[in-house]
């Protein structure tokens, strides 16, 4: 054979390797659909399945700044942020800070005021039945990060606090509610905390993310007008061990996004849903949750206007209970996609038709 034969000839061979690698996996990818594709639900249909939900993404931890001001006691906490300025990093040393802590200050986009620790970090309250552990009032652009809150009446209040981060936290261990935006708090974003054992109280206050003000309440919060915690996006926070609902979203608040959140209702004692939205033009969508007294999601109008225009896709909602994946009252305007799911729930899928989206 000559010389140039013998390189076609290896080449030949090395082709004909080739394309059978490339018949095997396409083989392979064509066997691993047909085994999976008798496991998929169709569109928006009710299952007796009792496979676990898979829970929305959390937020990876991030790395701390650099600190400009290093605290390490209670004492140093509380005269950082009430000395805070644009740029700082208040850096939170391990241990325990005992108090109710305040801020009023505000950052900027360039330079907001971040508050940043770890697990080991503890804000703590001292009492479940009065105080806020952390309360942010009339502040733009700061950064909570990482550390835990615990032992409050209330975890992390927000008053007319507008685009904060607030991530990473562990708040735990609450009388009323864990985490609330309040009072004309717009524009914030709340991911990926872990909130737990709230209600200690009062297990009907004991929300585990609140946003807005109960009607009931303008005339003490928002000057008798509705109050308008628009636009905040509550994404991959994890809660469980509430006696209220995972998330309670207030009449008068607009346009907010809640996505990719894990929902566990097994402890809920005072509410009958994980998502209870009140409010008109919210997303609530590729959330999943687990065990309810009665219903997975659900909108309700309160006051005339408010509870529509809401839509839910891609949500999984495996009920366990006699109720609803998607609740909704009053039916007008808020929308089911066929995207979402809803299994072990007594009553199905929704009580109107999903959409195609």
């Amino acid at each position: 054979m000559t010389r140039r034969g013998g390189i076609l000839a290896l080449l030949l061979a090395a082709l004909a390797l080739v394309v059978a690698a490339v018949v095997v996996v396409v083989g392979l990818n064509r066997a691993d659909n047909q085994d999976t594709a008798g496991d998929q639900p169709d569109p928006g249909q009710s299952s007796t399945q009792d496979a676990s939900p898979e829970p929305g993404p959390v937020a990876s931890p991030v790395e701390c700044p650099a600190s400009t001001v290093q605290v390490g006691n209670s004492a140093d906490l509380s005269n950082a942020l009430d000395a805070a300025r644009p740029g700082d990093v208040i850096g939170l040393g391990p241990g325990v800070y005992t108090g109710n802590f305040a801020a009023s200050a505000s950052g900027t986009a360039e330079q907001p005021i971040t508050v940043c620790g770890d697990a080991e970090s503890i804000l703590d309250g001292g009492t479940t039945d009065d105080g806020y552990v952390l309360h942010l009032e009339d502040s733009a652009y700061w950064v909570l990060q990482g550390f835990t809150v615990r032992n409050g009446q209330k975890g992390v209040m927000v008053d007319q606090g507008t685009n904060l981060l607030i991530q990473g936290l562990t708040v735990t261990t609450t009388g009323d509610e864990a985490i609330h935006l309040r009072k004309f708090s717009t524009d914030n974003r709340v991911i990926g905390n872990t909130i737990s054992n709230t209600g200690l109280r009062k297990p009907k206050f004991g929300e585990g993310i609140y946003i807005g003000t109960a009607e009931s309440n303008w005339c003490d919060i928002s000057n008798c007008e509705p109050d308008r915690s628009d636009r905040n996006e509550i994404a991959g926070n994890t809660i469980s061990g509430t006696t209220s609902e995972n998330v309670d979203i207030k009449e008068g608040t607009s346009d907010g996004i809640l996505r990719d959140n894990s929902f566990d209702g097994s402890g809920i004692v005072e509410a009958d849903s994980w998502v209870d939205v009140k409010g008109r033009g919210w997303v609530i969508a590729d959330n999943a949750g687990a065990d309810s007294p009665q219903d997975g999601f659900q909108t309700h109008e309160i006051v005339d206007g408010w509870g529509t225009e809401n839509v839910f896709r891609d949500n999984v909602a495996q009920v366990n209970g006699p109720g609803l994946g998607y609740s909704l009252k009053p039916v007008r305007d808020n929308v089911v996609e066929c995207s979402n799911t809803a299994s072990a729930a007594g009553e199905g899928l929704s009580n109107e038709p999903c959409t195609s989206g």
